[in-house]
């Protein structure tokens, strides 16, 4: 059983491939017996970020599980009461938490989080009770660490690309969504200021498409009308001040 696949998925280009090597671990003559992989992930496209062999030897069938919703995760949320002493929640606390989370992401391990975030907010104001203000001031910062979580993991020049598209965004008020080759520029110019050498422009777009698969960035493909083919468009997910401050840390 492997959870949080996705995590696999950019290793997953060559034979040294964890997938590759379990579902063709028996066809290699290591084991003489079929291997069964239970593959676990909360992003419903991670398998469009596997390349083609991959695919075919995964030979897979898939279960997609629908998001809490707001009923469950208010369940799940009272049984973590126990955490605070009694008396410590106001009434409203936790239907709000359980809302805010159902209608954002229906994932119970960040609602959790939203909750303990709101915790702390009410214990660093030295106040009796945690009230929805606190939830609602938790929920931002919730959104800050995931974010400072996913920038803190990425290599060089995926900062660099992120980094020119939050140029881009930031340069033309006006504007959202950037071409690749306009995202290329900027790029190059970024890695011209930090005196490194730029990646390709096939491998940028990779690393685009991870930025994506991450939910830092979207990337949406399109027509460009009639002879002029299609073309993808590149969008921040967060504010570029939010960007800025958590590359600079």
């Amino acid at each position: 059983m492997l959870d949080e696949i996705d995590q696999l998925v950019n290793n997953e280009d060559s034979e040294g491939g964890v997938l590759m090597q379990l579902t063709r671990a028996k066809e290699s003559g290591k084991i003489q017996t079929h291997v069964g992989v239970v593959a676990i992930s909360n992003k419903i496209n991670y398998r469009k970020s596997l390349n083609e062999r991959v695919k075919s030897s995964l030979g897979d069938d898939e279960l997609v599980f629908s998001p809490y919703d707001g009923t469950q995760l208010q369940a799940i949320l009272e049984a973590r009461t126990d955490a605070f002493r009694d008396g410590a929640l106001e009434s409203a606390v936790i239907p709000k938490t359980a809302a805010l989370a159902a209608r954002e992401h229906g994932d119970a391990r960040r609602a959790i989080r939203i909750l303990r975030n709101a915790g702390d907010v009410a214990t660093k104001e030295d106040v009796e009770k945690v009230c929805e203000d606190h939830v609602d001031r938790a929920q931002k910062r919730a959104e800050a660490d995931r974010l400072r979580e996913l920038l803190s993991g990425l290599p060089p020049h995926s900062k660099y690309i992120l980094l020119a598209l939050t140029n881009l965004d930031t340069k033309d008020g006006n504007r959202e969504e950037f071409r690749t080759t306009e995202v290329y520029e900027a790029y190059e110019t970024i890695c011209e200021s930090e005196a490194s050498d730029p990646l390709g422009l096939d491998r940028v777009r990779d690393l685009l498409r991870e930025l994506s698969f991450l939910e830092i960035t979207e990337s949406n493909k399109t027509g460009g009308g009639r002879g002029r083919g299609s073309y993808t468009l590149h969008t921040l997910m967060n504010s570029p001040e939010a960007v800025f401050e958590m590359i600079d840390k």
